[in-house]
């Protein structure tokens, strides 16, 4: 957590010290210099006319059941299809559930691909890994996630950092792994902002964001000069790569706590309440109502996770039986939620002008088993799943891919993990066949060969 006001040191890789007037390591709010996105803009990484584009992923942890939402197969035995009917959509072009009629009325922005899938374990945070940052991690090798890419390359527009995570990052998944929400590689500093709250709470404040009550601006700017004296007494420190960091890093702490803008852009209560309701009083939908005014005011990169672990909560993980979710709960709890905040959103960002240089992805760990479990349930699947995209180039009312008769492996256009960040990447500007400052300093491609985005959508 980050402590604006701890006492102590902040130690350096090369074991040199100084006062920590801000703490702020675990920030990760630096982004690029202004010089640094024009160097990367000159060696080809990023494109003109992009600057403009940001993208929020959607990450519904727990992993909907492709047969029950996005790929209906009404023709399929009962033990395939499931207990829901498929509904037409408005662009006519695709069915959806029954439990999504929302996302079936503004069907005409969202484009469905429905041959996904990935060759990592059938554990949770093993798919987390794959599909935010399009990598299995191996060899103590931590990958970065897109939102840490876009960081590194664009850097920020504003005082509000350029990656930030809704509500928090995930917990543990079950395996024990690295979840992929992190800057990897890259450092700490590409890190996501991670808002550490719950926005439908009446008492919703920005933990870390701005100054205790009791701590001015004088105070603050005091142990500003005081933290430029120490490190002035600790001899040639400032000529090192770590303390270049470690300025960024203060800076980029003092300016976001001490900005009007992003007071303004994490106030919900600047919005009317007919709108918050609009969105849904509950937690996924004032994240995605948060999303929108972060997007607003210039963030480059927000994931919202639906939920934060698939342990003691209802959540898309729906193998029938306790500890975990029944179909039911999917049907009752789960589905309303997502459909309202989801479809809110693509109408907000629609009608506000801003959906066109937004994308908005939704993706999973993976999908559900064809067959319905004996608990009543659907058990782990990444053979084949539904991933979605609206916004920021593509073209909405389309399907791209398919599964076969009983969605259990792709049947036509095969998409991986690395064709979803590469078609996030596009959308965003990055050249593909850009690299990446890899481990031990050697370069990194940005997309590993073979992988590129999905055309058919753009």
């Amino acid at each position: 957590m980050l402590n604006f006001v701890g006492r102590g040191s902040a130690h350096t890789c090369d074991g040199k010290t100084r006062r920590d007037f801000l703490q702020v390591g675990s920030l990760g709010v630096a982004g690029l210099s202004l010089a640094e996105y024009i160097e990367a803009k000159e060696l080809g990484q990023v494109a003109d006319g992009h600057d403009e584009r940001s993208c929020i992923m959607i990450f519904n942890l727990g992993a909907p059941s492709q047969l029950d939402t996005f790929d209906m197969k009404p023709d399929a035995p009962l033990e395939v299809r499931g207990p829901f009917k498929a509904i037409s959509t408005s662009c006519g072009n695709y069915q959806l559930s029954e439990i999504l009629p929302k996302h079936a009325a503004i069907s005409e922005h969202i484009a469905l691909v429905r041959s996904c899938h990935h060759t990592g374990a059938a554990v949770h945070d093993a798919g987390w890994q794959m599909m935010q940052t399009g990598r299995q991690f191996a060899g103590g090798v931590n990958s970065p996630h897109a939102g840490s890419v876009v960081s590194y390359l664009k850097g920020r527009r504003t005082d509000l950092p350029p990656f930030v995570v809704l509500p928090e990052t995930m917990g543990r998944g079950g395996g024990n792994l690295p979840n992929g929400q992190a800057g990897g590689f890259l450092g700490k500093a590409h890190d996501p902002f991670a808002l550490m709250a719950d926005p439908s709470k009446p008492d919703f404040k920005v933990p870390d964001l701005l100054p205790p009550e009791n701590l001015g601006e004088v105070r603050i700017a005091r142990r500003r000069k005081l933290r430029d004296l120490v490190d002035a007494t600790v001899k040639d420190f400032e000529s090192t790569e770590n303390a270049a960091m470690m300025g960024r890093n203060f800076e980029a702490a003092y300016r976001l706590m001490t900005s009007t803008q992003a007071r303004e852009a994490f106030d919900l209560t600047k919005e009317p309440q007919s709108v918050r309701e609009r969105y849904g009083m509950n937690r996924f939908g004032q994240c995605c109502l948060l999303s929108r005014r972060l997007v607003e005011a210039g963030v480059r990169f927000v994931t919202i996770n639906s939920f934060l672990t698939v342990f003691d909560e209802i959540t898309w993980d729906i193998h029938g039986s306790k500890p975990f979710t029944s179909i039911e709960g999917m049907r009752d709890i789960v589905a309303p939620m997502y459909d309202q905040g989801y479809s809110a959103l693509i109408e907000d960002l629609h009608q506000r002008g801003l959906l066109k240089n937004t994308m908005v992805c939704n993706l999973a760990e993976f999908g559900r088993t064809p067959k319905v479990n004996p608990a009543g349930g659907r058990d782990h699947w990444p053979q084949c799943f539904t991933v979605g995209f609206a916004g920021g180039g593509v073209k909405g009312g389309q399907t791209v891919g398919a599964s076969d008769p009983i969605g259990g492996v792709p049947a036509d256009r095969p998409v991986q993990p690395g064709d979803v960040l590469a078609t996030i990447f596009h959308s965003m500007g990055l050249k593909l066949d850009s690299h990446l400052p890899g481990p031990a300093g050697r370069p990194f491609p940005l997309v590993d060969f073979g992988y590129r985005e999905i055309h058919e959508l753009f």
